[in-house]
C-alpha cells in the first residue's frame, strides 16, 4: 500500500488545490461594503445612542432602589401634603423612561440614521460602479 506523496504547491495534503489562474478565471469583482471606518464610526454612535438611553432609564430605577434600602427615612419624608418622596420618585419613573426614548430617537436622527442612509447611498454606488465594471469585463 503506497500513498502518493502531496504536489509540491502543497503544504499539507489537506489542504485545497490553490485557484486556477488566467484570464479564463479572474475572481469576481464585488461591491465593496462600505468603508470600515464609516462603519466603525456608525457602531460607535450606535453604541453611544444605546448607553445614553440605557443609563437614563435604568440609571434612574437604580437611584429608586438604592434610596429605597439605604434611605428609607427620605423614602417617607413628605414633600407636599400627604405625598411622601418615594411615592413622588417611583411616579416620576414613567416621565424618565419617556425622556429616555425621546433621548434615544433623538440621537438617532441627529447622529446615527444620516451616517447609516450616508453608508446605504454610497454601497448603492459601489455597487452599480461594480455591476458596469462586470459589463465591461465580460
Amino acid at each position: 500500500m503506497s500513498h502518493d506523496p502531496p504536489p509540491p504547491h502543497l503544504t499539507y495534503p489537506w489542504q485545497a488545490p490553490p485557484p486556477p489562474t488566467g484570464p479564463a478565471h479572474r475572481p469576481p469583482v464585488h461591491a465593496p461594503l462600505g468603508h470600515h471606518s464609516d462603519l466603525r464610526v456608525l457602531r460607535g454612535a450606535y453604541r453611544r445612542q444605546r448607553r445614553v438611553a440605557t443609563l437614563t432609564a435604568l440609571g434612574y430605577f437604580v437611584l429608586f432602589l438604592v434610596l429605597s434600602a439605604f434611605a428609607p427615612s427620605l423614602m417617607t419624608d413628605p414633600v407636599a401634603t400627604g405625598l411622601p418622596a418615594g411615592l413622588l420618585l417611583a411616579l416620576l419613573q414613567l416621565p424618565v423612561t419617556w425622556l429616555a426614548i425621546v433621548l434615544y430617537e433623538h440621537t438617532a436622527r441627529r447622529h446615527v440614521d444620516p451616517l447609516a442612509d450616508r453608508i446605504r447611498k454610497q454601497s448603492a454606488l459601489d455597487a452599480k460602479r461594480a455591476t458596469r465594471h462586470e459589463g465591461t469585463a465580460r
